[in-house]
């Protein structure tokens, strides 16, 4: 029996929640949600902060697809529920009627690897829920990437879910992927559109949400050298009217890629001829989303502008589907050799290592014949980015301001990359309007007392929501806080010198920079942990003795471990405590919010 034709109201439901940053779990909870149907179960998805916890409490079976950001922090998506879960009043039988499965998404070359995913799981089951099957764990150092631990984890899924919605003695489960999988919409065609008519329905669709309001770019600084590698702009948007946002929350801007890549894309699809037809989407698979915002009404120019993502780096499941619409043998070969696990090294070289884009791809598979209602399906949404604020409201009542690296780097490939929001910024010219949304960042929060001590770090770009931190604090009258600032050369890569220096003759705050790259060939270079380290004495005076708070803002390379670890080795040194005591110092500051991380891989 296909599911395809499967009744869905004689189909048990299986609630898919999903918790993601960049789009990959998200990717993961649908192709999951594809594979469900084909056991004759009707799949629900949807974001995990979509889910109201109750919601959850009320749920008999759920599965849960968990990423890990930054040095092995949650989602902010999944932050809500994870900090209601984390009360010390729930009963432990509050899930005694829920069966679960989690899978998670991470990478082994950092330390917490799938943290949040275990995390969830661990206290799940000590609120009495019960998980069906062993967690996987995918891992992006994987040659086959994700999948190299979804696949069989899908198998044993698969074998826990048939025990539990057992079928129907004359149904058979469609166990194969090989099958193209149905759409999920249909396409009802309407009127042709002039080509120069820039439609400004998607603009309108996101006025219509609170969260966004138009803004006007009044400046876009490069505050690095006109001779550094790398091109750092101050940006400042003016709403013309009050907004309010507070520190740690972020920027949410929706790019728009260039006419020139568009065209080139439509052309080489066979597009070009009906790109300004216009057609409504009818949403049949509820299960598969559709890109956030988009009208009902649309262009394929439209699309491939404003929703759909030609410029990223493809998927190993972007092949799988692929090759259904391509006519070609040898194309077709090189495909199924992408897909075997012998060719997962070829599929990286040719896609991850170079960063090659979709747009690429598609022009070397030139037999592709992509018929519409599947443009969904193959291409993912044009995501909309998210940067942290780098101001203070209190400052700044109708404006916000932004510290972004212009994303710009050569691979092997002759075209240099290009980040697809950075181009499209970079594209504005100084009294354009777009909308921008203001989101909840969901980690920085500010001590009451303003006579708390603070200690921030931010190297690099990592300065951002720092700035906000000191600006408000300074606003407000607070005077004992401590800027960690690391860049690389203090006349190439200081952001804000001028400011903070004039903060610290204020008195309103310590500054104190690392500046790795500006000490002599072949002497150690010095990063913010060394001096974190340096001043040992007075750090556990701030954490331990004043019960101060700390902000660890940047990348999540190795400086997040690195200040960690010179914060313990303070609270043994001049707090007396052991190492492992020091450690679970650490970690309590954490649980109490006074050690707050907000970074980024």
């Amino acid at each position: 029996m296909s599911l395809d034709v499967l009744d869905d109201e004689h189909s048990p439901f299986v609630t898919i929640l999903y918790a993601t940053e960049t789009g990959t779990a998200q990717d993961v909870a649908e192709r999951l949600a594809h594979h469900c149907r084909r056991l004759h179960l009707t799949p629900k998805v949807f974001s995990v902060d979509a889910y109201s916890p109750e919601d959850i409490i009320s749920e008999t079976f759920i599965i849960f697809i968990i990423s890990t950001t930054g040095s092995g922090k949650e989602p902010r998506s999944l932050t809500p529920l994870w900090t209601m879960l984390l009360r010390s009043d729930l009963p432990n039988d509050l899930f005694e009627d829920l069966d679960f499965a989690v899978f998670g998404l991470g990478d082994t070359a950092y330390e917490k690897f799938c943290w949040p995913a275990k995390l969830l799981s661990r206290r799940l089951v000590t609120l009495g829920a019960q998980e069906i099957c062993e967690r996987g764990e995918g891992d992006d150092q994987h040659q086959l990437g994700i999948d190299g631990a979804f696949e069989p984890w899908k198998v044993k899924l698969s074998e826990a879910l048939l025990q539990i919605f057992p079928l129907p003695p004359d149904v058979e489960p469609t166990i194969s992927d090989e099958a193209l999988p149905p759409p999920r919409v249909t396409i009802v065609q309407g009127e042709k559109v002039s080509s120069g008519d820039s439609s400004n329905s998607a603009v309108d669709l996101l006025l219509e949400d609170k969260r966004y309001h138009n803004a006007t770019l009044a400046r876009f600084d490069r505050i690095t050298a006109s001779d550094w590698y790398q091109d750092v702009r101050h940006i400042e948007f003016d709403f013309g009217q009050d907004v309010k946002y507070s520190p740690g929350d972020v920027a949410v801007i929706h790019p728009e890629l260039s006419a020139a890549h568009v065209d080139s894309f439509l052309i080489s699809v066979g597009y070009a001829n009906t790109a300004d037809d216009l057609f409504t989407v009818e949403h049949t698979l509820r299960d598969q989303s559709l890109p956030d915002h988009m009208p009902r009404t649309v262009t394929l120019r439209q699309l491939f502008t404003r929703y759909l993502d030609i410029s990223a780096v493809p998927r190993r499941s972007f092949f799988a589907l692929l090759r259904h619409f391509v006519s070609d043998e040898l194309e077709k070969e090189k495909i199924d050799e992408f897909l075997s696990p012998e060719g997962a090294d070829l599929l990286y070289e040719y896609t991850q290592l170079v960063h090659r884009s979709i747009r690429e791809v598609i022009e070397e598979f030139r037999s592709a014949k992509i018929p519409r209602e599947y443009v969904f399906d193959l291409f993912p949404p044009l995501r909309p980015r998210e940067f942290s604020i780098a101001s203070s409201m209190h400052r700044f009542p109708r404006k916000l301001q932004l510290c972004i690296a212009i994303v710009k780097y050569r691979t092997k490939l002759k075209i240099p990359r290009r980040g697809v929001a950075t181009t499209y910024l970079s594209s504005l010219q100084i009294g354009d309007t777009i909308p921008i949304g203001i989101k909840k960042g969901g980690l920085i929060n500010l001590p009451a007392d303003l006579n708390t001590p603070i200690i921030c770090v931010g190297p690099g770009t990592g300065i951002a929501p720092v700035r906000a931190v000191v600006e408000e604090r300074s606003l407000l009258g607070a005077k004992d806080s401590i800027l960690y600032q690391g860049c690389r050369s203090a006349l190439k890569d200081q952001y804000y010198k001028a400011e903070f220096e004039k903060a610290a003759e204020d008195g309103t705050l310590t500054y104190r920079v690392a500046c790795s790259r500006d000490g002599p060939e072949g002497v150690k270079r010095t990063y913010v942990q060394d001096l974190i380290g340096e001043d040992g004495e007075k750090i556990w005076d701030i954490v331990g003795k004043k019960q101060g708070w700390l902000y660890i803002s940047g990348s999540s390379n190795k400086m997040p471990a690195g200040v960690r670890a010179a914060v313990r080795e303070a609270v043994v040194k001049y707090g007396g405590k052991t190492e492992e005591d020091a450690a679970d110092y650490v970690a309590a500051m954490e649980r109490e919010g006074r050690l707050i991380e907000d970074c980024w891989s």
